[in-house]
């Protein structure tokens, strides 16, 4: 099946057929942002989330992106953590460690987990002094329209509930303009205490790509991307949009399915005219 991709109000919205098309794509088109990133800057600074994302980054261990990624000129962060012991199975490192860093040649010194051992007022503290410490250092770009970091990529998960990284629907921390990273003690999903992004610094990103696969996650991409009129609940997933980055989603057909202007993989252009035209009509 061959990929439709969509382009309307700045979202860009990849669907396919399954999460083996997307896991190949996902791969293609972050070695083609790492290779641009490392030719312009010399260094690609990326951000990680937990769950599915990890996993449907499975390709870039594998040959040929082993190989031909530059991967000593990677930094890797995380977009929000788990307040637990990096040897704990809720940590997003040992996930990603797992799955993705022990397999890759990244230098053990560009890879910044949060501090395990303090609590999660301290662990953002901490974190947000290192990541300005590499802003200060132009490892990490700052933003030419806010104060933020400007990773060159932040991937992030869809939660069933919209929530993205550890920004759960209508909690103050949404509201959140100064800081670089906060913390929750009272997070709806376990563990309760996490350390996150805020938006700002999310919408700061050169370019932010949302995964998601899945039934369950169909509701939230359809409230995170369809134009619903302004009485629209605003989602997390809704509120991330990048002031002059790139936001794109990958979405496997299920993910997809209630999206109204997404387009399911197919070989025929007229189908996918006939979809344009008909959205255009309503």
């Amino acid at each position: 099946m061959a990929l439709e991709v969509l382009n309307k109000d700045k979202k860009e919205v990849r669907v396919y057929e399954n999460s083996d098309e997307l896991s190949t794509d996902l791969a293609d088109y972050i070695e083609g942002l790492s290779d641009a990133s490392i030719k312009e800057r010399g260094v690609f600074t990326v951000a990680l989330s937990g769950g599915s994302v990890i996993r449907l980054m499975r390709k870039l261990c594998k040959v040929p992106y082993n190989k031909t990624v530059d991967w000593s000129k990677w930094y890797i962060f995380w977009v929000d953590e788990r307040v637990v012991a990096k040897s704990h199975v809720d940590s997003n490192y040992k996930l990603a460690k797992d799955h993705l860093l022990s397999k890759l040649p990244i230098v053990p010194s560009h890879v910044h987990s949060i501090n395990d051992s303090l609590t999660a007022e301290e662990a953002a503290n901490d974190y947000e002094f290192v990541l300005r410490q590499l802003v200060k250092t132009r490892v990490v770009n700052a933003s030419d329209i806010s104060d933020c970091p400007k990773f060159d990529l932040i991937l992030l998960g869809l939660g069933p509930d919209g929530h993205v990284a550890s920004l759960f629907p209508n909690h103050p921390i949404l509201e959140e303009k100064n800081e670089w990273v906060t913390y929750i003690t009272n997070s709806p999903k376990p563990p309760p205490e996490r350390i996150t992004f805020t938006l700002p610094v999310i919408n700061s990103a050169a370019n932010v790509l949302v995964v998601a696969t899945g039934g369950e996650k169909a509701e939230a991409a359809h409230m995170a991307i369809d134009d619903l009129g302004p009485k629209c609940l605003v989602l997390p997933a809704r509120m991330v949009q990048p002031g002059a980055g790139k936001l794109v989603w990958f979405l496997d057909v299920e993910a997809a399915s209630k999206v109204f202007w997404s387009v399911v993989p197919t070989k025929r252009v007229a189908i996918v005219d006939e979809i344009l035209y008909m959205n255009e009509e309503v």
